[in-house]
Protein backbone atom coordinates (compact mmCIF):
# COMPACT_ATOMS: atom_id res chain seq x y z
CA UNK A 1 0.00 0.00 0.00
CA UNK A 2 1.20 3.75 -0.81
CA UNK A 3 0.90 6.37 1.52
CA UNK A 4 -1.83 8.87 0.88
CA UNK A 5 -1.89 12.42 -0.86
CA UNK A 6 -2.96 15.25 0.74
CA UNK A 7 -5.70 15.51 -1.27
CA UNK A 8 -7.01 11.56 -0.86
CA UNK A 9 -6.11 12.33 3.31
CA UNK A 10 -8.61 15.31 2.82
CA UNK A 11 -11.59 13.42 1.41
CA UNK A 12 -10.53 9.82 3.63
CA UNK A 13 -11.35 11.89 6.76
CA UNK A 14 -14.66 13.23 5.27
CA UNK A 15 -15.36 10.00 4.66
CA UNK A 16 -14.80 8.97 7.76
CA UNK A 17 -16.74 11.55 9.81
CA UNK A 18 -19.77 10.85 7.55
CA UNK A 19 -19.40 6.84 8.70
CA UNK A 20 -19.02 7.88 12.23
CA UNK A 21 -22.10 10.30 12.08
CA UNK A 22 -24.36 7.62 10.52
CA UNK A 23 -22.99 4.55 13.09
CA UNK A 24 -23.71 7.35 16.02
CA UNK A 25 -27.34 7.55 14.84
CA UNK A 26 -27.92 3.66 14.47
CA UNK A 27 -26.36 3.51 18.20
CA UNK A 28 -28.76 5.99 19.66
CA UNK A 29 -31.98 4.48 17.57
CA UNK A 30 -31.39 0.64 17.51
CA UNK A 31 -34.18 -1.03 19.46
CA UNK A 32 -36.16 -3.73 20.58
CA UNK A 33 -38.67 -4.67 17.27
CA UNK A 34 -36.66 -3.14 14.54
CA UNK A 35 -35.15 -4.96 11.95
CA UNK A 36 -31.81 -5.17 10.21
CA UNK A 37 -34.10 -3.91 6.96
CA UNK A 38 -34.97 -0.97 9.40
CA UNK A 39 -31.38 -0.53 9.89
CA UNK A 40 -30.60 -0.52 6.28
CA UNK A 41 -32.90 2.01 5.53
CA UNK A 42 -31.68 4.29 8.20
CA UNK A 43 -28.10 4.08 7.02
CA UNK A 44 -29.59 4.98 3.34
CA UNK A 45 -31.07 7.87 4.76
CA UNK A 46 -28.42 9.25 7.25
CA UNK A 47 -25.70 8.65 4.56
CA UNK A 48 -28.12 10.49 1.96
CA UNK A 49 -28.05 13.90 3.72
CA UNK A 50 -24.65 13.42 4.45
CA UNK A 51 -23.80 13.53 0.81
CA UNK A 52 -21.80 10.36 0.43
CA UNK A 53 -22.00 6.58 -1.20
CA UNK A 54 -22.22 3.13 1.01
CA UNK A 55 -19.48 1.44 -0.46
CA UNK A 56 -20.93 -2.45 0.55
CA UNK A 57 -23.94 -2.14 -2.01
CA UNK A 58 -23.25 -4.01 -4.95
CA UNK A 59 -19.90 -5.80 -3.57
CA UNK A 60 -19.03 -8.84 -5.81
CA UNK A 61 -19.57 -11.89 -3.36
CA UNK A 62 -16.79 -13.78 -5.08
CA UNK A 63 -18.88 -17.11 -5.29
CA UNK A 64 -22.34 -18.19 -6.71
CA UNK A 65 -24.04 -15.95 -4.47
CA UNK A 66 -26.13 -12.61 -5.06
CA UNK A 67 -24.01 -9.21 -5.22
CA UNK A 68 -24.33 -7.42 -1.53
CA UNK A 69 -27.95 -6.16 -1.74
CA UNK A 70 -27.23 -3.88 1.25
CA UNK A 71 -25.61 -0.78 2.21
CA UNK A 72 -25.00 -2.04 5.88
CA UNK A 73 -23.92 -5.58 7.27
CA UNK A 74 -25.89 -6.52 10.32
CA UNK A 75 -25.04 -9.37 11.89
CA UNK A 76 -27.25 -10.87 15.13
CA UNK A 77 -25.96 -13.10 17.81
CA UNK A 78 -23.40 -16.24 16.02
CA UNK A 79 -23.39 -14.44 13.08
CA UNK A 80 -20.26 -12.76 12.82
CA UNK A 81 -20.17 -10.71 10.11
CA UNK A 82 -21.65 -9.71 6.37
CA UNK A 83 -25.17 -10.72 7.97
CA UNK A 84 -27.77 -9.31 4.94
CA UNK A 85 -30.01 -7.40 6.24
CA UNK A 86 -33.66 -9.19 6.65
CA UNK A 87 -37.39 -8.46 8.40
CA UNK A 88 -36.57 -10.62 11.37
CA UNK A 89 -37.33 -7.67 14.41
CA UNK A 90 -34.80 -7.75 17.16
CA UNK A 91 -35.45 -9.04 20.48
CA UNK A 92 -33.69 -7.38 23.87
CA UNK A 93 -30.44 -8.78 24.56
CA UNK A 94 -29.45 -9.90 21.25
CA UNK A 95 -26.03 -8.64 20.21
CA UNK A 96 -26.07 -6.81 17.02
CA UNK A 97 -23.21 -6.34 14.97
CA UNK A 98 -22.95 -3.41 12.17
CA UNK A 99 -20.55 -3.01 9.95
CA UNK A 100 -20.55 0.12 7.25
CA UNK A 101 -18.65 1.51 4.58
CA UNK A 102 -18.65 4.71 3.51
CA UNK A 103 -17.69 6.66 -0.46
CA UNK A 104 -16.68 9.81 -0.51
CA UNK A 105 -14.57 11.29 -3.83
CA UNK A 106 -13.04 8.07 -4.34
CA UNK A 107 -11.79 7.40 -0.69
CA UNK A 108 -13.47 4.87 1.21
CA UNK A 109 -13.61 4.08 5.23
CA UNK A 110 -15.15 1.37 6.85
CA UNK A 111 -15.92 0.59 10.60
CA UNK A 112 -18.13 -1.44 12.69
CA UNK A 113 -19.89 -1.58 16.34
CA UNK A 114 -21.11 -4.34 18.19
CA UNK A 115 -24.86 -3.08 20.21
CA UNK A 116 -26.37 -4.88 22.90
CA UNK A 117 -30.46 -4.40 22.40
CA UNK A 118 -31.92 -2.87 25.10
CA UNK A 119 -28.34 -2.38 26.74
CA UNK A 120 -28.28 -5.13 28.98
CA UNK A 121 -26.50 -8.81 28.12
CA UNK A 122 -28.14 -11.79 28.68
CA UNK A 123 -25.48 -13.20 30.76
CA UNK A 124 -22.26 -11.39 32.32
CA UNK A 125 -20.49 -13.49 29.72
CA UNK A 126 -22.14 -11.82 26.88
CA UNK A 127 -21.64 -8.25 28.04
CA UNK A 128 -17.54 -9.13 28.34
CA UNK A 129 -17.55 -10.51 25.21
CA UNK A 130 -18.78 -7.38 23.52
CA UNK A 131 -16.74 -5.17 25.85
CA UNK A 132 -13.86 -7.28 25.86
CA UNK A 133 -13.91 -6.86 21.81
CA UNK A 134 -14.13 -3.33 22.05
CA UNK A 135 -10.70 -3.12 24.44
CA UNK A 136 -9.07 -5.21 22.05
CA UNK A 137 -9.60 -2.81 19.48
CA UNK A 138 -8.29 -0.08 21.14
CA UNK A 139 -5.35 -1.69 21.91
CA UNK A 140 -4.48 -2.88 18.48
CA UNK A 141 -4.86 1.23 18.15
CA UNK A 142 -2.89 2.85 20.92
CA UNK A 143 0.47 1.28 19.39
CA UNK A 144 0.12 2.12 16.29
CA UNK A 145 2.70 4.53 14.46
CA UNK A 146 5.44 4.53 11.97
CA UNK A 147 7.58 1.67 11.87
CA UNK A 148 4.85 -0.52 13.59
CA UNK A 149 4.26 -3.95 12.21
CA UNK A 150 0.98 -5.50 12.03
CA UNK A 151 2.07 -8.48 13.90
CA UNK A 152 2.62 -5.77 16.65
CA UNK A 153 -1.18 -5.00 16.15
CA UNK A 154 -2.29 -9.02 16.26
CA UNK A 155 -0.34 -9.09 18.86
CA UNK A 156 -2.26 -6.27 21.40
CA UNK A 157 -5.31 -7.55 20.59
CA UNK A 158 -4.69 -11.43 20.59
CA UNK A 159 -3.13 -9.90 24.22
CA UNK A 160 -6.39 -8.40 25.60
CA UNK A 161 -9.09 -11.65 23.58
CA UNK A 162 -6.69 -14.03 24.95
CA UNK A 163 -7.24 -13.04 28.83
CA UNK A 164 -10.75 -13.24 28.60
CA UNK A 165 -10.84 -17.17 27.52
CA UNK A 166 -12.32 -15.61 23.53
CA UNK A 167 -12.02 -17.63 20.93
CA UNK A 168 -10.31 -15.29 17.94
CA UNK A 169 -11.76 -15.40 14.76
CA UNK A 170 -8.90 -16.46 12.50
CA UNK A 171 -9.95 -17.01 8.66
CA UNK A 172 -11.04 -12.78 8.80
CA UNK A 173 -8.59 -10.06 9.12
CA UNK A 174 -8.04 -6.25 9.26
CA UNK A 175 -6.66 -4.89 5.87
CA UNK A 176 -5.39 -1.77 4.26
CA UNK A 177 -8.35 0.21 2.57
CA UNK A 178 -8.81 3.29 0.80
CA UNK A 179 -9.09 3.72 -2.96
CA UNK A 180 -10.62 0.18 -2.45
CA UNK A 181 -12.73 -1.51 0.10
CA UNK A 182 -9.74 -3.93 1.08
CA UNK A 183 -6.14 -3.68 0.11
CA UNK A 184 -2.62 -4.48 1.17
CA UNK A 185 -1.72 -4.90 4.06
CA UNK A 186 -3.79 -7.96 6.03
CA UNK A 187 -3.88 -7.66 9.75
CA UNK A 188 -4.34 -10.15 11.47
CA UNK A 189 -6.03 -10.37 15.08
CA UNK A 190 -3.32 -12.14 16.17
CA UNK A 191 0.23 -12.84 16.25
CA UNK A 192 3.47 -12.06 16.58
CA UNK A 193 5.60 -9.26 17.74
CA UNK A 194 8.25 -7.94 15.33
CA UNK A 195 6.53 -9.84 12.11
CA UNK A 196 4.31 -8.84 9.13
CA UNK A 197 4.43 -5.23 7.10
CA UNK A 198 5.55 -2.58 8.23
CA UNK A 199 3.13 0.78 8.86
CA UNK A 200 4.71 4.04 7.32
CA UNK A 201 3.17 7.42 7.58
CA UNK A 202 0.31 8.07 5.29
CA UNK A 203 -0.91 4.62 4.80
CA UNK A 204 -4.96 3.77 5.92
CA UNK A 205 -6.01 0.50 7.37
CA UNK A 206 -8.97 -0.85 9.20
CA UNK A 207 -8.38 -2.98 12.10
CA UNK A 208 -10.99 -5.01 13.16
CA UNK A 209 -11.02 -7.38 15.97
CA UNK A 210 -13.42 -10.41 15.82
CA UNK A 211 -14.27 -12.53 19.32
CA UNK A 212 -16.38 -15.25 20.12
CA UNK A 213 -17.72 -17.18 22.99
CA UNK A 214 -16.45 -20.34 21.87
CA UNK A 215 -14.12 -21.79 19.32
CA UNK A 216 -12.66 -19.50 16.94
CA UNK A 217 -14.09 -21.28 13.39
CA UNK A 218 -16.75 -19.82 11.01
CA UNK A 219 -19.13 -21.27 8.25
CA UNK A 220 -20.56 -19.00 5.60
CA UNK A 221 -24.55 -19.54 5.66
CA UNK A 222 -26.34 -20.86 1.92
CA UNK A 223 -26.82 -17.16 1.19
CA UNK A 224 -22.69 -16.46 0.54
CA UNK A 225 -22.87 -13.90 3.02
CA UNK A 226 -23.64 -14.41 6.16
CA UNK A 227 -20.85 -15.84 8.18
CA UNK A 228 -21.64 -17.63 11.55
CA UNK A 229 -19.29 -19.31 14.37
CA UNK A 230 -19.18 -23.13 13.62
CA UNK A 231 -20.41 -24.00 17.16
CA UNK A 232 -22.52 -21.22 17.71
CA UNK A 233 -21.44 -19.23 19.96
CA UNK A 234 -22.21 -15.36 20.30
CA UNK A 235 -19.87 -13.47 18.46
CA UNK A 236 -18.91 -9.60 18.39
CA UNK A 237 -17.18 -7.02 16.18
CA UNK A 238 -15.33 -4.24 15.65
CA UNK A 239 -13.53 -2.20 13.36
CA UNK A 240 -12.07 1.33 12.54
CA UNK A 241 -9.87 2.98 9.94
CA UNK A 242 -6.97 4.75 10.65
CA UNK A 243 -4.69 6.88 9.51
CA UNK A 244 -1.23 6.50 10.26
CA UNK A 245 0.69 10.09 11.42
CA UNK A 246 3.90 11.09 11.78
CA UNK A 247 4.01 10.03 15.45
CA UNK A 248 1.05 7.90 16.04
CA UNK A 249 -2.53 7.33 14.79
CA UNK A 250 -5.66 9.32 13.94
CA UNK A 251 -8.87 7.38 13.82
CA UNK A 252 -11.01 8.35 10.64
CA UNK A 253 -14.06 6.71 11.98
CA UNK A 254 -15.37 8.16 15.44
CA UNK A 255 -16.31 11.81 16.07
Amino acid sequence: MNPKTDEEIKNIRISGQMLAKVLNVIEEQICEGMTSLDVDVLATSELKKLGGRPAFKGVPSGNSAQDFPGVICVSVNDAVVHGIPNNIPFKNGDIVGCDFGVVFNGMITDAARTFIIGNKARTAREDELVKATKKSLDAGINIIKPGVRTGDIGAAVQEVLDKHNLGIVRELVGHGVGHDLHEPPEIPNYGFKGTGHVLKEGMTIAVEPMATLGEWRVVMDPDGWTIRTRDGSMSAHFEDTLLILKDGVEILTRL
